[in-house]
């Protein structure tokens, strides 16, 4: 089987259509879908057009989207050390702090590397034994093992050099809070695919039994997206909150087991301010205490004063499905992938990146 051809067949998907409207739902239904990867297949194949009684809102599971303006300026306060090397992931780079970012910062002369893996910090190390070694880790629980490896090899090799500021958050604690908040009038789920595959299925059991909503756990492509919106559908039709596995090629029921034990073994439950959405118990991750020698929280005497959040930005009502990014003043002129004013245009999973990318609405 040719498996990006048929999970992209244009006759499997209007056959699809045909079965969700045939469903004949008795008003439009919220679906959120969590990851912003889902939001870019949703708004690149049109998938919104197609389904005149689902109304897509966009949530909090860009990690990049979420991360508070107070953790960007630790960032820029670590960057900006004498012999620092500061490396991260992804779009973090770009991502406007309170009163600059770190692109601007490295096009100033400081040493800031985007990184493919993780573990690219061990050659850096080994090269740069005179200089401190910031990782600055993000992410939901895909992410979060291979910070937890990255920590496991620089312990074995002795490296003396390498710090980490943890930012890693989880999925399960943002969806309840948004269930929990009476704002939000969300339906029903499509689930994360990748976290899925570190969480399991079982992760979703009890928000679902709880709050009365179903969750399907989709992949990212079109025909994956159009079989997890017809269960959805169905479920919205007959009154029912289960959680459907349609990734089921590489979810499990309890997820990547190897994994979630090196989680527990170097991290543990804490706090976290997701932008839009506040302090949430427990929606992070942080070092167990027996790891405070190599966490720049505590090794390096942080100093920030952050600035509140540009008003002209609706990122945070985006990234609680308040919003949609064209519902913004400033989306597509005042901001824009070259000038963003907020980390929802920044983040190639961001909501407002995939509006202005392939210009749906």
């Amino acid at each position: 089987m040719n498996y990006i051809k048929e999970y992209k067949d244009t006759n499997i998907i209007n056959n699809l259509k045909k079965l969700i409207n045939n469903v004949k739902l008795d008003r439009i239904y919220n679906v959120m879908e969590i990851c912003g990867g889902h939001t870019h297949s949703l708004i690149k194949y049109s998938i919104p057009s197609l389904l005149p009684n689902i109304n897509f809102i966009h949530g909090p599971g860009c990690p990049v989207c979420v991360m508070p303006k107070s953790r960007l300026d630790e960032a820029i306060f670590l960057a900006s050390m004498e012999g620092a090397i500061f490396c991260t992931l992804a779009d973090l780079i770009k991502v406007p702090a309170s009163n600059t970012s770190l692109e601007k910062l490295r096009a100033q002369g400081k040493d800031i590397r985007a990184l493919y893996s993780p573990l690219e910090v061990l050659k850096i190390a080994n090269e740069n034994k005179d200089k401190k070694i910031i990782f600055f880790a993000i992410g939901f629980e895909t992410t979060t093992p291979m910070s937890t490896v990255l920590i496991e090899k620089v312990l074995e090799m002795g490296l003396k050099n390498v710090f980490f500021h943890i930012n890693h958050v989880r999925v399960p604690e943002p969806v309840e809070a948004l269930l929990n908040d009476k704002d939000c009038n969300i339906d029903g789920f499509l689930a994360p695919s990748h976290v899925s595959v570190i969480i399991g299925e079982n992760a979703y059991l009890n928000m679902a039994n709880t709050y009365k909503k179903p969750f399907a756990i989709s992949g990212f492509e079109p025909v994956d997206l159009m079989h997890s919106l017809l269960n959805l559908s169905l479920q919205f039709k007959n009154k029912t909150h289960n959680v459907y596995n349609e990734y089921s090629r590489l979810v499990s029921k309890n997820g990547n087991e190897k994994a979630k034990e090196l989680i527990e073994k170097y991290f543990r439950r804490d706090d976290f301010e997701f932008r839009g959405l506040g302090v949430i118990s427990n929606g992070g991750l942080e070092l167990k205490d027996e790891y405070d020698y190599i966490n720049a929280k505590k090794v390096f005497d942080i100093k920030t004063n952050t600035k509140a959040e540009n008003k002209a930005c609706l990122c945070p009502k985006i990234l609680k499905g308040l919003a949609k990014p064209t519902d913004c003043k400033v989306f597509g002129n005042l901001c824009t992938p070259n000038n963003p004013i907020g980390s929802c245009m920044v983040s190639s999973e961001g909501a407002c990146a995939a509006y202005y990318k392939y210009n749906r609405i």
